[in-house]
């Protein structure tokens, strides 16, 4: 069997799959190696994890948004072979698994729009190319932090409609003071960011929302896709919420580049087990 994690700060997503097609899926809690010790995240996996898989694992795919590096992998790596003792273990980034589950084993450009967003062009193999996304102050373009960012300083700031400020704060009732603590004195300010982005949805109808969506979107587009040396020709997909619920407008976005729009997954789980099911099975 193999097992397949699609692992965030919040939650993480596994998938057991045998020769026959997928076994189960179970959910624990998120697993990135920036917000929570080996230690910690090993008592979980012993109750949560381990009691729901019933057969010998042979490969463990693990995909995070805390591997970074060959240091955050290893740390996992260790973790996860202590658990499945004669599993192979592959630990990589929540980006080749965008790519891996977007493009499989053809070349393209392979992107993340959700709480942050991320980039990369793919040769079928590996990553070839990475524009550095810089976090949702130096970067994140298109990503459900900046949007919420951006409609956040303009209800603070009377740049929205009149009609849609009072509509957002009757809706949450936040004072300045509520807003500026929230993102610049407690944790993790991005997940408290890209909550707003559920307001815009639901109020995409109005100009301003779906304006601030499609600039956002433009905006990650010429700071990012434009400079891989292969956008004019290799189909860009994308995987994560906010390309998924916005797609109308990520779609008319990239026409607007000359941008060959290929795949959206609201999450890369779909698109891991048919590439890990398929001739990479066990690799």
């Amino acid at each position: 069997m193999i097992l397949i994690a699609d692992s965030g700060s919040t939650k993480t997503k596994w998938a057991l799959i045998q020769p026959g097609g997928v076994a189960s899926f179970i959910k624990t809690d998120g697993i990135n190696p920036f917000f929570r010790n080996v230690e910690d995240i090993s008592v979980e996996l012993k109750g949560a994890l381990l009691p729901q898989i019933n057969g010998e694992v042979s490969a463990v795919k693990f995909y995070g948004a805390g591997i970074i590096n060959s240091s955050k992998g290893a740390r996992i790596k260790i973790l996860l072979q202590d658990l499945f003792p004669y599993a192979n273990i592959e630990t990589r980034s929540d980006l080749l698994a965008a790519a891996r589950a977007t493009c499989g084993n053809q070349q393209g450009i392979a992107c993340i729009l959700g709480t942050g967003s991320n980039s990369c062009q793919y040769d079928g193999e590996k990553i070839t190319e990475h524009v550095s996304p810089l976090g949702f102050i130096l970067g994140d373009e298109g990503s459900g932090a900046v949007m919420g960012r951006i409609l956040l300083g303009d209800y603070l700031k009377k740049g929205m409609p009149e009609g849609l400020r009072n509509k957002f704060s009757t809706s949450y009732g936040l004072t300045r003071t509520d807003i500026l603590e929230s993102v610049y004195r407690k944790e993790r300010p991005n997940l408290f960011l890209a909550g707003f982005t559920k307001f815009i949805y639901k109020n995409i109808q109005v100009e301003y929302c779906s304006q601030l969506v499609h600039q956002s979107f433009d905006s990650f587009i010429s700071r990012n896709l434009l400079n891989y040396t292969g956008y004019k020709s290799l189909p860009v997909h994308f995987t994560g919420s906010v390309a998924y619920y916005f797609q109308d407008i990520l779609r008319k976005a990239l026409t607007k580049h000359s941008l060959n729009c290929g795949i959206i997954l609201q999450e890369p789980m779909e698109g891991l087990i048919r590439y890990h099911s398929g001739n990479n099975a066990g690799y």
